[in-house]
């Protein structure tokens, strides 16, 4: 699906959510009052500047005091790699980014994150992984570092990777992938309305972050959750 048909079927009677420099913004009805939309369109790069319009477009949400969900809808590059970009710490206003989205789900909005295209590495750390729950469109394509930046990174032949990857999950790219390590927690049905699958999906939220347990039951990510409870034990323990 494209951004326009997200918006049409989230929004039929109308919004007023706007996309400016691949930036998304805006509100629209949604059950019984409105919910917030932010995110990235047209597989555009996040940097600097769209890092800090995004985080203000969220703790404005939060200023309003109503609790709305905020829908974050992601189709981007990786972070901008730009001399600029780095040297007004990146890293930092990206960071911010995610610290505002998870101040959204404490202070009481519901986050839900929604990939529809690609994403990638500190961009998609930063929106999609960043809320509470993370759905997908079928068609998309997240990953949090391709192959051939891993061969660089590890030093391993390409081949082998592709290889291993075949047989686990855990740092593969590919939708299929997210969804086995419990990143993405469900494919949305694109050809049905989204506001009642959006619905469904914040009726079913479960209290903290349940992506290892969810990566444990699917045999993507199976040592996560009990490294995760053992180490929850041992901190109680002291």
């Amino acid at each position: 699906m494209t951004l326009a048909e997200i918006l049409t079927s989230m929004f039929p009677d109308g919004h007023d959510v706007t996309v400016q420099d691949g930036l998304v913004s805006g509100t629209g009805p949604f059950a019984d009052g409105r919910i917030t939309l932010v995110g990235i369109d047209g597989d555009t790069p996040l940097g600097v500047d769209g890092a800090l319009r995004l985080s203000r477009s969220v703790l404005d949400a939060i200023r309003a005091g109503d609790r709305a969900p905020i829908l974050v809808a992601v189709d981007s590059d990786s972070q901008r790699m730009s001399r600029r970009d780095e040297l007004l710490g990146l890293n930092e206003c990206l960071a911010h980014l995610a610290k505002a989205l998870l101040l959204a789900d404490r202070s009481g909005h519901p986050t839900i994150g929604l990939i529809y295209g690609h994403s990638a590495a500190g961009a998609f750390i930063a929106t999609a992984l960043a809320t509470r729950v993370l759905a997908a469109l079928p068609g998309a394509n997240p990953s949090v570092m391709d192959l051939p930046s891993v061969a660089r990174v590890t030093k391993l032949p390409l081949d082998k990777l592709n290889d291993m990857a075949k047989t686990t999950p855990v740092f593969a790219p590919g939708l299929d992938n997210m969804v086995a390590t419990g990143a993405v927690h469900v494919v949305l049905d694109s050809e049905k309305p989204l506001p009642r699958q959006i619905r469904d999906l914040i009726a079913d939220l479960e209290p903290g972050d349940v992506r290892d347990r969810l990566g444990a039951e699917r045999g993507g990510r199976p040592a996560a959750h009990d490294v995760a409870r053992a180490v929850i034990d041992q901190a109680g323990r002291r």
